[in-house]
C-alpha cells in the first residue's frame, strides 16, 4: 500500500450487486481494485478500492448511484491515509482477487567437495 493511498470500501448487498459496485467504480475514477470479501452474513459482500482520495470519494459515489437500482449499497467508508496498523484488515487472505506480493526466495547453492580439492585442502 502507499502512505498517500486512499482507501474506499463498498459494502454491496449481493455478489451481482458489489460486481456492479466494482465495475462503477474503476470505471468511473482513477483507482484501482484490491478486490471484494464476503461477509459473512447476510450476503454482503464489501469491494475494496484504492487511489488518491478524490478519485476514491468519486469511486465509491459512482458505485453507489449505480446500484441504488438494484438490491443497494448498505455501507461505504473513505479513509483518507489508513494507518500501518489496519494494513492487514484491508490486505488479507480473505480478499479475493487480491494477491500479496511474494518475496523471492534465496537460491542456496551446495559446493560437493571431490578428491581433488580434499587433498589440496590437506597439504595447506
Amino acid at each position: 500500500m502507499n502512505r498517500g493511498e486512499a482507501i474506499g470500501l463498498i459494502e454491496a448487498i449481493g455478489l451481482a450487486t458489489a460486481v456492479e459496485a466494482a465495475d462503477a467504480a474503476v470505471k468511473s475514477a482513477n483507482v484501482r481494485l484490491i478486490g471484494y470479501e464476503a461477509c459473512k452474513g447476510d450476503g454482503m459482500s464489501t469491494i475494496k478500492v484504492a487511489g488518491d482520495i478524490g478519485a476514491v470519494k468519486a469511486a465509491v459515489d459512482a458505485a453507489t448511484a449505480a446500484c441504488a437500482k438494484g438490491r443497494g449499497v448498505w455501507a461505504t467508508k473513505v479513509i483518507a491515509r489508513p494507518s500501518e496498523g489496519i494494513e492487514k484488515l484491508i490486505y488479507n487472505s480473505e480478499t479475493v482477487g487480491y494477491n500479496p506480493p511474494v518475496e523471492p526466495k534465496a537460491e542456496v547453492v551446495t559446493i560437493e567437495e571431490n578428491e581433488e580439492t580434499a587433498e589440496i585442502n590437506s597439504e595447506e
